[in-house]
């Protein structure tokens, strides 16, 4: 943790629901008794006293803040060659279960507080597979909402786009129960518009038989790229899905422009971070943040060389060179990336196969944090749902060498009562979590 508020000597358990959770917050998530930094120095005094409307709510519901955690800095934004879990506040956050393993990111340090048993749960955000990802590695449940379920306003962003926030938990109830108490509308976060009317309470409609009659769709097309051992996991995973009565459906192809989804996001994450972030420092108050725009970011971390010891800030640097919101370049890289990955991808997907669901492992096992040797990251079910703003849903399934690994889970718009419940089926059935001090033991199923 980077900031700690105090702790409320209240106990909490499931049976309580929200009132009197422990909860960390991500350290790009506005409060009003803690800074809020992302990670970079340029916000170290960054405290303009008011709380996110999501933290409102978690206040307002009786959780209990904790704290702030680590993340990568500026959500993993500022570099391609970023290391997950550093920022220049905080330091390296570390995978609980071998500390020379990424905890991946950018909600590092949410996850591997859930992880080591610091709190039930905690918030990450996601623009792509910032909270399943370090979920999945760090053996944790993670789901990133709907984009427009939850409210943005008063977080560090990227994209207004595919940014959400969303829970990190010990399990699916606690996401559900936290997902409850943060879904809403925001008078101003437009995206939120309908959340009111969609939103529901998640862990009511939690079903353990869900999975009984369910049509899930495997894509195949990405098995691929995973490790043997991940894949592996992630059969015995699918045996487990017929045994409790789901249908298993194959899609071997990859959806139409599938592979071009990645450089029209690319496009959309730089020009996007230029004017929301422009907007997000314009809101803080100049005597805490010096820093008023992108580009004074980047003369900062420029003079800074704390800022950049481990590596540079070469996207800040071509984010600020983009055009603005009405450049032709990005209104059609928005415009494609969205078709491709929705209407196109997840919404044909399951349409076509009659599905009520997605899945696929969520990414590899963590990978060594030398960028010499050659552990690397190995697959990633992410994008889709990220560029649609589609529900995703990570759920322990087993290891691949000793570290966890997770399963996804992922439907259209809005299907967030029914990925959460299809998840916690899984759960149930499986109860593959194991803490660090227990991941030695064999799988139970």
């Amino acid at each position: 943790m980077v900031w700690a508020a105090g702790i409320s000597d209240r106990g909490w358990t499931p049976d309580t629901g929200i009132s009197g959770m422990p909860i960390l917050l991500k350290d790009n998530i506005e409060t009003a008794d803690m800074p809020t930094t992302a990670g970079s120095l340029a916000l170290v005094d960054n405290a303009p006293g008011r709380d996110a409307p999501l933290v409102t709510r978690l206040r307002e519901a009786g959780a209990v803040i904790l704290g702030k955690t680590n993340l990568s800095e500026w959500a993993n934004i500022r570099s391609n060659n970023s290391i997950s879990g550093w920022s220049a506040v905080g330091g390296q956050t570390l995978n609980p279960y071998d500390p020379t393993r990424t905890p991946c990111g950018s909600s590092s340090g949410s996850a591997a507080a859930v992880s080591i048993g610091l709190a039930p749960a905690a918030i990450g955000t996601e623009t792509d597979g910032s909270i399943t990802c370090p979920a999945s590695v760090n053996g944790v449940v993670g789901f990133k909402p709907t984009v427009g379920l939850v409210s943005r306003t008063h977080i560090v962003p990227i994209s207004h786009s595919q940014d959400t926030a969303g829970p990190i938990s010990a399990t699916v109830e606690d996401a559900a129960i936290v997902l409850t108490a943060i879904a809403g509308s925001d008078p101003l976060d437009p995206a939120t518009a309908e959340a009111d009317a969609r939103k529901v309470d998640y862990r009511a409609a939690l079903d353990a038989n869900s999975l009984n009659g369910a049509r899930l769709g495997v894509m195949r097309f990405l098995i691929a790229n995973y490790s043997a051992e991940t894949q592996a996991e992630f059969e015995r995973a699918l045996t487990n899905l017929r045994a409790a009565g789901a249908e298993i459906v194959e899609i071997t192809e990859a959806p139409e422009n599938y592979r071009q989804i990645g450089g029209w996001e690319f496009t959309v994450l730089l020009t996007e971070l230029k004017h929301d972030l422009n907007l997000y420092l314009a809101s803080t108050d100049p005597d805490q943040v010096p820093t008023r725009t992108l580009a004074e970011v980047i003369a900062f971390n420029a003079a800074e060389p704390r800022e950049t010891v481990l590596f540079g800030q070469e996207l800040f640097e071509r984010a600020e060179a983009t055009g603005g919101l009405d450049d032709p370049a990005y209104v059609e890289a928005r415009a494609r990336s969205f078709q491709a990955a929705g209407p196109d991808g997840i919404d044909r997907m399951m349409a076509d196969n009659r599905l009520v669901a997605l899945i696929a492992p969520t990414t590899s096992r963590a990978w060594t944090n030398d960028r010499e040797d050659e552990d690397n990251m190995q697959g990633s079910a992410s994008r889709l749902a990220a560029v649609a703003g589609y529900p995703h849903l990570t759920v322990p399934m087993g290891f691949d060498r000793g570290m966890p690994v997770g399963i996804s889970f992922m439907g259209g718009k809005w299907d967030d009562a029914r990925i959460l419940s299809l998840g916690y089926a899984f759960e149930l059935r499986t109860r593959e979590r194991r803490p660090p001090a227990l991941a030695g033991l064999q799988p139970s199923s």
